[in-house]
């Protein structure tokens, strides 16, 4: 056995240590993907979910309590314009 056995030997075990690595790296990979995938599938649901509860809470609260204030400004200008009207000078 002479100096380029090993060096050959030393090759083909770096070199099988390279391909079971890469294939631990890639399992571990995929595994990370479907968790984070997984996790991303929720966070888009969760999403979703606040933003009907946001466009409910718009249509049921907000516009309503608009049309209230547009109309108590309204009337709020009416007699503000009838009391300058009746109003001494």
């Amino acid at each position: 056995m002479d100096v380029v056995w090993f060096r050959d030997l030393i090759i083909c075990i770096s070199g099988a240590v390279v391909v079971i690595m890469s294939v631990f790296i890639a399992v571990l990979m995929y595994l990370l993907y479907r968790r984070v995938k997984a996790a991303l599938d929720s966070i888009e649901t969760t999403s979703k979910n606040i933003q009907e509860v946001a466009s409910t809470v718009r249509d049921q609260v907000i516009k309503p309590v608009t049309g209230l204030t547009i109309f108590v400004q309204g009337v709020l200008r009416g007699v503000n314009a009838m009391s300058k009207f009746f109003r001494k000078k």
